[in-house]
Protein backbone atom coordinates (compact mmCIF):
# COMPACT_ATOMS: atom_id res chain seq x y z
CA UNK A 1 0.00 0.00 0.00
CA UNK A 2 0.84 3.70 -0.18
CA UNK A 3 1.87 5.73 2.71
CA UNK A 4 -2.08 8.12 1.93
CA UNK A 5 -4.44 4.96 0.75
CA UNK A 6 -6.57 5.29 3.75
CA UNK A 7 -6.90 8.81 3.03
CA UNK A 8 -9.94 10.58 1.40
CA UNK A 9 -10.05 14.32 0.64
CA UNK A 10 -12.60 16.25 -0.89
CA UNK A 11 -10.65 18.99 -3.11
CA UNK A 12 -12.94 22.29 -3.72
CA UNK A 13 -9.88 23.23 -5.69
CA UNK A 14 -8.64 25.74 -8.90
CA UNK A 15 -5.88 26.53 -11.38
CA UNK A 16 -2.29 25.96 -9.38
CA UNK A 17 -1.52 26.52 -5.91
CA UNK A 18 -4.40 24.30 -4.47
CA UNK A 19 -4.25 21.72 -6.77
CA UNK A 20 -0.40 21.34 -6.82
CA UNK A 21 -0.61 20.82 -2.92
CA UNK A 22 -3.00 17.66 -3.00
CA UNK A 23 -1.58 16.62 -6.42
CA UNK A 24 1.21 15.19 -4.42
CA UNK A 25 -1.04 13.51 -1.41
CA UNK A 26 -2.78 11.87 -4.35
CA UNK A 27 0.93 10.96 -5.92
CA UNK A 28 1.14 9.25 -2.19
CA UNK A 29 -2.03 7.43 -2.82
CA UNK A 30 -4.62 9.84 -1.13
CA UNK A 31 -7.88 9.43 -3.14
CA UNK A 32 -8.86 13.50 -3.92
CA UNK A 33 -12.09 13.74 -5.33
CA UNK A 34 -12.19 16.95 -6.91
CA UNK A 35 -15.13 18.84 -6.76
CA UNK A 36 -15.55 21.18 -10.09
CA UNK A 37 -18.07 23.99 -10.44
CA UNK A 38 -20.33 23.22 -13.24
CA UNK A 39 -20.83 27.47 -13.47
CA UNK A 40 -17.64 27.95 -14.82
CA UNK A 41 -16.83 24.51 -16.96
CA UNK A 42 -14.97 23.39 -13.99
CA UNK A 43 -11.67 24.22 -12.70
CA UNK A 44 -10.61 27.37 -14.79
CA UNK A 45 -6.74 25.19 -15.50
CA UNK A 46 -8.47 22.96 -17.89
CA UNK A 47 -8.76 26.35 -20.34
CA UNK A 48 -5.06 27.51 -20.00
CA UNK A 49 -3.20 27.84 -23.16
CA UNK A 50 -1.00 26.88 -24.85
CA UNK A 51 -1.47 23.16 -25.53
CA UNK A 52 -5.71 23.24 -24.44
CA UNK A 53 -8.41 21.38 -26.20
CA UNK A 54 -12.02 21.34 -25.05
CA UNK A 55 -12.05 20.86 -21.49
CA UNK A 56 -8.20 19.30 -21.63
CA UNK A 57 -4.66 20.96 -21.28
CA UNK A 58 -1.50 20.60 -20.62
CA UNK A 59 -1.52 23.19 -17.66
CA UNK A 60 -4.68 21.16 -15.91
CA UNK A 61 -2.39 17.58 -16.53
CA UNK A 62 0.48 19.25 -14.72
CA UNK A 63 -1.32 19.89 -11.61
CA UNK A 64 -4.16 17.37 -11.60
CA UNK A 65 -3.15 13.75 -12.07
CA UNK A 66 -4.00 10.82 -9.83
CA UNK A 67 -7.13 12.88 -9.19
CA UNK A 68 -10.85 11.77 -9.65
CA UNK A 69 -13.57 14.51 -10.93
CA UNK A 70 -16.98 15.21 -10.17
CA UNK A 71 -18.54 17.84 -11.39
CA UNK A 72 -20.76 19.51 -8.85
CA UNK A 73 -23.20 23.08 -7.71
CA UNK A 74 -22.34 22.72 -4.03
CA UNK A 75 -24.31 26.21 -3.78
CA UNK A 76 -27.36 24.64 -5.32
CA UNK A 77 -29.35 22.17 -2.57
CA UNK A 78 -29.42 19.22 -4.62
CA UNK A 79 -25.45 19.47 -4.93
CA UNK A 80 -24.83 20.64 -1.20
CA UNK A 81 -26.70 17.04 -0.38
CA UNK A 82 -24.26 15.68 -2.16
CA UNK A 83 -21.22 17.22 -1.12
CA UNK A 84 -22.32 16.68 2.32
CA UNK A 85 -22.43 13.17 1.82
CA UNK A 86 -19.33 13.00 0.54
CA UNK A 87 -18.23 14.87 3.76
CA UNK A 88 -19.67 12.00 5.69
CA UNK A 89 -17.24 9.21 4.39
CA UNK A 90 -14.15 11.64 3.53
CA UNK A 91 -11.03 12.47 5.59
CA UNK A 92 -10.76 16.14 4.90
CA UNK A 93 -12.06 19.08 2.83
CA UNK A 94 -9.83 21.17 1.11
CA UNK A 95 -9.94 24.34 -0.73
CA UNK A 96 -8.17 27.14 -2.00
CA UNK A 97 -10.99 29.55 -2.32
CA UNK A 98 -10.68 33.67 -1.31
CA UNK A 99 -9.94 34.41 2.31
CA UNK A 100 -13.87 34.76 3.11
CA UNK A 101 -15.65 32.37 0.52
CA UNK A 102 -15.12 29.16 3.26
CA UNK A 103 -17.57 31.04 5.54
CA UNK A 104 -20.50 31.71 2.84
CA UNK A 105 -20.14 27.97 1.72
CA UNK A 106 -19.90 26.83 5.02
CA UNK A 107 -16.64 24.48 4.06
CA UNK A 108 -15.28 25.05 8.03
CA UNK A 109 -15.00 23.10 10.89
CA UNK A 110 -18.15 24.39 12.58
CA UNK A 111 -20.07 24.13 9.43
CA UNK A 112 -19.13 20.65 8.80
CA UNK A 113 -18.64 18.97 12.31
CA UNK A 114 -21.93 17.72 12.74
CA UNK A 115 -21.81 15.56 9.69
CA UNK A 116 -18.14 14.04 10.60
CA UNK A 117 -16.94 14.88 13.99
CA UNK A 118 -13.15 13.95 12.56
CA UNK A 119 -13.30 15.86 9.38
CA UNK A 120 -9.99 18.39 9.00
CA UNK A 121 -11.30 21.75 7.42
CA UNK A 122 -7.97 22.89 5.07
CA UNK A 123 -8.36 26.29 3.41
CA UNK A 124 -5.55 27.75 1.94
CA UNK A 125 -6.55 31.20 0.33
CA UNK A 126 -4.24 34.77 -0.97
CA UNK A 127 -4.52 36.08 2.61
CA UNK A 128 -6.04 33.87 4.66
CA UNK A 129 -9.59 34.03 6.73
CA UNK A 130 -8.28 36.80 8.79
CA UNK A 131 -7.16 40.83 8.59
CA UNK A 132 -8.34 43.53 6.45
CA UNK A 133 -6.74 41.46 3.22
CA UNK A 134 -9.11 38.49 3.62
CA UNK A 135 -11.86 39.08 0.95
CA UNK A 136 -9.24 40.35 -1.62
CA UNK A 137 -8.44 37.95 -4.59
CA UNK A 138 -4.77 37.17 -5.21
CA UNK A 139 -2.16 35.78 -7.24
CA UNK A 140 1.35 34.57 -6.57
CA UNK A 141 2.68 37.65 -8.87
CA UNK A 142 1.15 40.09 -6.68
CA UNK A 143 2.34 38.19 -3.27
CA UNK A 144 5.76 38.71 -4.99
CA UNK A 145 5.10 42.42 -4.68
CA UNK A 146 3.38 42.38 -1.60
CA UNK A 147 5.70 39.90 0.68
CA UNK A 148 9.21 41.51 -0.70
CA UNK A 149 9.88 39.22 -3.07
CA UNK A 150 10.72 41.54 -5.70
CA UNK A 151 12.04 44.02 -4.38
CA UNK A 152 15.29 41.97 -3.99
CA UNK A 153 14.89 40.13 -7.23
CA UNK A 154 17.33 40.92 -10.15
CA UNK A 155 20.27 43.16 -10.96
CA UNK A 156 21.19 46.17 -9.14
CA UNK A 157 20.19 48.82 -11.86
CA UNK A 158 17.03 47.01 -13.12
CA UNK A 159 13.42 47.04 -12.18
CA UNK A 160 11.82 44.67 -9.53
CA UNK A 161 11.26 41.22 -10.48
CA UNK A 162 9.46 38.16 -9.74
CA UNK A 163 10.40 34.78 -9.87
CA UNK A 164 10.60 33.35 -13.05
CA UNK A 165 8.20 30.40 -11.69
CA UNK A 166 5.12 31.15 -9.35
CA UNK A 167 7.08 29.64 -5.72
CA UNK A 168 4.78 31.29 -3.89
CA UNK A 169 2.01 29.42 -5.42
CA UNK A 170 3.69 26.11 -5.36
CA UNK A 171 5.46 26.58 -2.22
CA UNK A 172 1.90 27.29 -0.44
CA UNK A 173 0.50 24.09 -1.88
CA UNK A 174 3.38 21.65 0.19
CA UNK A 175 2.51 24.39 2.93
CA UNK A 176 -1.02 23.19 2.32
CA UNK A 177 -0.44 19.74 2.33
CA UNK A 178 1.67 19.46 5.01
CA UNK A 179 -0.74 21.29 6.98
CA UNK A 180 -3.57 18.92 6.36
CA UNK A 181 -1.19 16.05 6.85
CA UNK A 182 -0.65 17.77 10.52
CA UNK A 183 -4.43 18.21 11.32
CA UNK A 184 -5.02 14.58 9.76
CA UNK A 185 -2.83 13.31 12.37
CA UNK A 186 -4.28 14.94 15.48
CA UNK A 187 -7.90 14.12 14.15
CA UNK A 188 -6.97 10.28 13.96
CA UNK A 189 -5.53 10.64 17.68
CA UNK A 190 -8.28 12.58 19.25
CA UNK A 191 -11.24 12.31 17.34
CA UNK A 192 -11.75 15.22 16.18
CA UNK A 193 -11.33 17.37 13.26
CA UNK A 194 -10.67 20.90 12.76
CA UNK A 195 -9.41 24.03 10.65
CA UNK A 196 -6.80 24.53 9.24
CA UNK A 197 -6.19 28.28 7.87
CA UNK A 198 -3.15 28.79 5.43
CA UNK A 199 -2.47 31.86 2.75
CA UNK A 200 -0.17 32.20 0.17
CA UNK A 201 0.76 35.50 1.90
CA UNK A 202 1.79 33.75 5.32
CA UNK A 203 3.90 31.87 2.80
CA UNK A 204 5.80 34.08 0.86
CA UNK A 205 6.20 36.10 4.32
CA UNK A 206 7.81 32.77 5.91
CA UNK A 207 10.49 32.24 3.12
CA UNK A 208 11.73 35.41 3.80
CA UNK A 209 13.63 33.79 6.43
CA UNK A 210 16.99 35.57 7.76
CA UNK A 211 16.53 38.38 5.65
CA UNK A 212 13.61 39.52 7.11
CA UNK A 213 15.45 38.19 11.01
CA UNK A 214 18.13 40.24 10.14
CA UNK A 215 16.23 43.25 9.43
CA UNK A 216 14.10 43.43 12.54
CA UNK A 217 16.97 42.25 14.96
CA UNK A 218 19.79 44.81 13.29
CA UNK A 219 17.45 47.19 11.10
CA UNK A 220 19.08 45.08 7.73
CA UNK A 221 17.64 46.80 4.54
CA UNK A 222 18.13 43.77 1.74
CA UNK A 223 18.77 45.25 -1.51
CA UNK A 224 19.28 43.52 -5.33
CA UNK A 225 22.61 42.01 -5.98
CA UNK A 226 24.95 41.70 -9.20
CA UNK A 227 24.78 38.30 -10.88
CA UNK A 228 22.20 37.26 -8.20
CA UNK A 229 25.36 36.77 -5.63
CA UNK A 230 24.35 35.67 -1.62
CA UNK A 231 23.98 39.00 0.45
CA UNK A 232 26.97 37.84 2.72
CA UNK A 233 28.98 35.12 1.50
CA UNK A 234 31.41 35.99 -0.95
CA UNK A 235 31.98 34.45 -3.26
CA UNK A 236 28.70 33.15 -4.13
CA UNK A 237 26.66 33.61 -7.14
CA UNK A 238 26.95 33.77 -11.17
CA UNK A 239 30.01 34.06 -13.49
CA UNK A 240 29.87 34.32 -16.75
CA UNK A 241 32.02 31.72 -18.44
CA UNK A 242 33.60 31.91 -21.96
CA UNK A 243 30.46 30.64 -23.37
CA UNK A 244 27.84 30.67 -20.97
CA UNK A 245 27.36 31.17 -17.04
CA UNK A 246 28.41 29.64 -14.03
CA UNK A 247 27.19 29.01 -10.27
CA UNK A 248 29.90 29.23 -7.97
CA UNK A 249 29.32 28.30 -4.13
CA UNK A 250 31.96 28.79 -1.35
CA UNK A 251 29.69 28.48 1.66
CA UNK A 252 32.23 26.88 3.91
CA UNK A 253 36.29 28.05 4.69
CA UNK A 254 37.59 24.87 2.88
CA UNK A 255 35.40 25.70 -0.34
CA UNK A 256 37.40 28.64 -0.65
CA UNK A 257 40.56 26.94 0.07
CA UNK A 258 39.52 24.12 -2.80
CA UNK A 259 38.17 27.22 -5.04
CA UNK A 260 41.70 28.98 -5.04
CA UNK A 261 44.34 25.43 -5.41
CA UNK A 262 41.49 24.47 -8.48
CA UNK A 263 41.45 27.40 -10.41
CA UNK A 264 45.32 28.00 -10.41
CA UNK A 265 45.65 30.91 -8.11
CA UNK A 266 46.54 29.14 -4.54
CA UNK A 267 48.00 32.93 -3.43
CA UNK A 268 44.53 33.93 -2.83
CA UNK A 269 44.11 31.36 -0.49
CA UNK A 270 46.26 32.96 1.98
CA UNK A 271 45.72 36.67 0.68
CA UNK A 272 44.92 38.20 4.21
CA UNK A 273 42.15 40.22 1.61
CA UNK A 274 39.97 37.34 1.57
CA UNK A 275 41.28 35.05 4.72
CA UNK A 276 37.93 34.77 6.34
CA UNK A 277 34.07 35.13 5.26
CA UNK A 278 34.05 38.70 6.71
CA UNK A 279 37.32 39.54 4.69
CA UNK A 280 36.01 38.80 1.36
CA UNK A 281 32.85 39.90 2.51
CA UNK A 282 34.47 43.43 3.01
CA UNK A 283 36.77 42.94 0.15
CA UNK A 284 33.87 41.75 -2.18
CA UNK A 285 34.61 43.95 -4.93
CA UNK A 286 38.16 43.44 -5.56
CA UNK A 287 37.83 39.37 -5.06
CA UNK A 288 35.22 39.10 -7.88
CA UNK A 289 37.08 40.93 -10.23
CA UNK A 290 39.69 38.52 -9.89
CA UNK A 291 37.73 35.82 -9.86
CA UNK A 292 35.56 37.23 -13.15
CA UNK A 293 38.69 37.30 -15.19
CA UNK A 294 39.53 33.56 -13.82
CA UNK A 295 36.19 31.96 -15.36
CA UNK A 296 35.90 34.39 -18.01
CA UNK A 297 38.86 32.78 -19.92
CA UNK A 298 37.67 29.27 -20.16
CA UNK A 299 34.42 27.48 -20.72
CA UNK A 300 31.59 26.10 -18.31
CA UNK A 301 32.18 22.79 -18.59
CA UNK A 302 36.10 22.68 -17.95
CA UNK A 303 35.40 25.00 -14.86
CA UNK A 304 32.52 22.63 -13.51
CA UNK A 305 34.44 19.96 -14.11
CA UNK A 306 37.53 21.15 -12.37
CA UNK A 307 35.92 22.67 -9.22
CA UNK A 308 33.50 19.36 -8.81
CA UNK A 309 36.61 17.32 -8.87
CA UNK A 310 38.05 19.83 -6.21
CA UNK A 311 35.02 19.53 -3.83
CA UNK A 312 33.88 22.61 -4.57
CA UNK A 313 30.45 22.99 -4.80
CA UNK A 314 28.86 24.40 -8.65
CA UNK A 315 26.84 24.22 -11.53
CA UNK A 316 25.99 25.23 -14.74
CA UNK A 317 23.25 27.92 -15.11
CA UNK A 318 20.72 25.31 -17.31
CA UNK A 319 17.42 26.25 -19.80
CA UNK A 320 14.79 24.32 -19.02
CA UNK A 321 15.55 21.59 -21.39
CA UNK A 322 18.98 21.75 -20.23
CA UNK A 323 17.80 20.87 -16.82
CA UNK A 324 15.54 18.05 -17.90
CA UNK A 325 18.28 16.75 -20.12
CA UNK A 326 20.89 16.22 -16.99
CA UNK A 327 22.07 13.21 -16.17
CA UNK A 328 20.50 13.41 -12.44
CA UNK A 329 17.34 14.20 -13.61
CA UNK A 330 16.99 10.43 -15.71
CA UNK A 331 18.91 9.12 -12.53
CA UNK A 332 16.35 10.14 -10.30
CA UNK A 333 13.64 9.16 -12.77
CA UNK A 334 11.69 12.51 -12.27
CA UNK A 335 10.20 12.62 -15.89
CA UNK A 336 7.41 9.79 -15.68
CA UNK A 337 4.81 8.88 -18.81
CA UNK A 338 0.84 8.91 -18.60
CA UNK A 339 -1.74 8.29 -21.10
CA UNK A 340 -4.35 10.41 -21.98
CA UNK A 341 -6.91 9.90 -24.82
CA UNK A 342 -6.91 13.76 -26.30
CA UNK A 343 -2.93 14.34 -25.76
CA UNK A 344 -1.78 10.43 -26.19
CA UNK A 345 1.22 9.74 -24.14
CA UNK A 346 2.36 12.91 -21.75
CA UNK A 347 5.76 13.45 -20.11
CA UNK A 348 5.60 15.05 -16.91
CA UNK A 349 7.73 15.54 -13.88
CA UNK A 350 7.67 13.09 -10.86
CA UNK A 351 6.79 14.00 -7.36
CA UNK A 352 9.67 15.13 -5.36
CA UNK A 353 8.21 13.19 -2.14
CA UNK A 354 9.59 10.01 -2.09
CA UNK A 355 8.54 7.77 0.70
CA UNK A 356 9.44 4.11 1.17
CA UNK A 357 10.80 2.34 -2.06
CA UNK A 358 7.92 1.97 -3.67
CA UNK A 359 6.89 2.98 -7.21
CA UNK A 360 5.25 5.59 -7.63
CA UNK A 361 2.01 4.87 -10.06
CA UNK A 362 1.05 7.75 -12.20
CA UNK A 363 -2.68 8.50 -13.62
CA UNK A 364 -3.41 11.30 -16.06
CA UNK A 365 -5.74 14.14 -14.27
CA UNK A 366 -9.48 13.27 -14.87
CA UNK A 367 -11.91 14.18 -17.44
CA UNK A 368 -14.63 16.49 -15.89
CA UNK A 369 -16.98 14.80 -14.52
CA UNK A 370 -15.69 11.07 -15.54
CA UNK A 371 -15.35 9.68 -12.17
CA UNK A 372 -19.52 10.63 -11.63
CA UNK A 373 -20.77 7.09 -11.56
CA UNK A 374 -18.50 5.55 -9.64
CA UNK A 375 -18.53 8.23 -6.84
CA UNK A 376 -22.43 8.34 -7.04
CA UNK A 377 -23.14 4.91 -7.20
CA UNK A 378 -20.18 3.19 -5.97
CA UNK A 379 -19.16 5.40 -3.12
CA UNK A 380 -22.48 7.07 -2.05
CA UNK A 381 -24.71 4.13 -2.75
CA UNK A 382 -27.08 5.78 -4.97
CA UNK A 383 -29.26 4.22 -7.24
CA UNK A 384 -30.44 5.45 -10.76
CA UNK A 385 -33.24 6.75 -9.42
CA UNK A 386 -31.53 8.78 -6.92
CA UNK A 387 -28.90 10.35 -9.35
CA UNK A 388 -31.82 11.36 -12.00
CA UNK A 389 -33.36 13.05 -9.43
CA UNK A 390 -30.39 15.13 -8.40
CA UNK A 391 -29.68 15.70 -11.94
CA UNK A 392 -32.95 17.30 -12.61
CA UNK A 393 -32.41 19.63 -9.80
CA UNK A 394 -29.32 21.14 -11.08
CA UNK A 395 -27.00 19.29 -8.55
CA UNK A 396 -24.28 18.74 -11.32
CA UNK A 397 -24.92 22.02 -13.32
CA UNK A 398 -27.91 22.71 -15.51
CA UNK A 399 -30.54 20.06 -15.72
CA UNK A 400 -31.48 18.77 -19.23
CA UNK A 401 -34.16 20.77 -21.17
Amino acid sequence: MRPLEDVRIVALEQYGAGPFGSMHLADLGAEVIKIEDPRTGGDVGRYVPPFQEGEDSLFFETFNRNKRSLRLDVVNPAGRAVFEDLVRVSDAVYSNLRGDVPERLRLRFDDLSALNPAVVCCSLSAFGMTGPRAAEPGYDYILQGIAGWMSITGEPDGPPTKSGLSLVDYCGGFVAAAALMAGLHAARRDGRGMDCDLSLFDTALGLLTYPAVWHLNGGFIPVRTKKSAHPSIVPFQNFRSSDGWIVVVAAKEKFWQRLAAAVGRPELATDTRFATFEDRRRNADACLAILDDVFASQTSEHWIELLADAGVPCGPVNDVAGALDDPQTAARRMVVETEHPRFGTVRQLASPMRVGNGETPYRRAPLLHEDAEDLLTGLLGYDDRRVAQLTAAGAFGDPPA
